[in-house]
């Protein structure tokens, strides 16, 4: 908690008063938000440099729902153990967070094991945050769905805690090169791309340990008797069907910069958010162009 604490420069047991500050990025007024019944996030490892911030604002601001999920690795505790880092906009985001639990959304948090210090506070309720180990999550038109981080059934990490932080430095030097990669197409006027997933789809090894992953989760949703399951953790976006059993992965804001909603109806949908401001800057051209 005590890195928690110096990032957002305040007691963190006093969220009300932290969600009545100013962010340094003000909340967009946007006419038309668009509205879910459930939104699941996840891998955003604020604390990191690899988090995009910017992305998940802009999200943040263009979006609402009934019922928030914080799926795991909200925050990056073993990065900041390491390296403190935390810039004004890793606490803009869990100010937006904070803001919808004042307005009257359910906030839902599961951590993961990169925040796996908040797990201590399971059951526990933090400005409107509810904490859980996992959940249950049961749709507009009844399905019931397992929402969990995943990390659980990551055989590397239950066996072998040193190598997953092996992986984790290694993971942490492509996300630089992932950033050297996008400044200079920022620079180049061209959209963000994810040099990081376009590895991860070619490597055989990387693909076969998600499918391994994939179906291991959904047995773990069979065996608890519910239709689907909701997991992060493999920051790989996903909607499928694995022996009857509905497996999404929400994917992360790290690379991806996905979101899972949930419509009013109960259909279920991934968002794409890089996309979505690539096609918006895109039509809004023509206009500026006039202008």
């Amino acid at each position: 908690m005590d890195a928690i604490t110096q990032a957002l420069g305040a007691d963190v047991t006093d969220l009300a008063s932290f969600a009545a500050s100013r962010p340094s990025v003000p909340e967009r007024v946007v006419e038309e938000r668009r509205r879910y019944r459930t939104i699941w996030i996840s891998d955003v490892h604020l604390g990191t440099r690899g988090c995009n911030a910017d992305l998940l604002i802009d999200f943040l601001d263009h979006t609402d729902s009934d019922t928030l999920y914080l799926v795991g690795d909200i925050i990056d505790g073993w990065r900041l153990k390491k390296k403190f880092y935390w810039p004004a906009t890793h606490n803009d985001i869990i100010w937006r967070v904070l803001k919808r639990a004042k307005r009257g959304t359910r906030i839902v948090y599961i951590p993961g094991n990169h925040d796996e210090m908040f797990r201590q506070f399971t059951g526990l309720n933090f400005g409107g945050v509810e904490i859980k180990r996992q959940a249950v999550h049961e749709t507009a038109d009844g399905r019931r769905l397992l929402v969990m981080h995943g990390d659980e059934f990551d055989a590397i990490m239950l066996s072998h805690r040193w190598l997953a932080h092996l992986g984790d430095a290694a993971y942490n030097l492509a996300m630089y090169l992932n950033r050297v990669v996008n400044s200079y197409r920022r620079w180049r006027g061209l959209p963000y791309w994810s040099l990081s997933k376009h590895a991860k789809h070619r490597v055989k090894k990387s693909v076969e340990f998600i499918s391994r992953f994939e179906e291991i989760v959904a047995d773990a949703a069979r065996a608890r008797g519910v239709q689907g399951v909701i997991a992060g953790h493999i920051h790989t976006a996903e909607i499928r069907e694995i022996d009857g059993i509905e497996y999404y992965n929400d994917g992360d804001w790290v690379e991806g910069c996905t979101a899972l909603v949930e419509h009013h109806d109960g259909r279920m949908e991934l968002l794409h958010w890089a996309d979505e401001v690539n096609a918006r800057v895109v039509t809004d051209l023509p206009a500026r162009e006039a202008a």
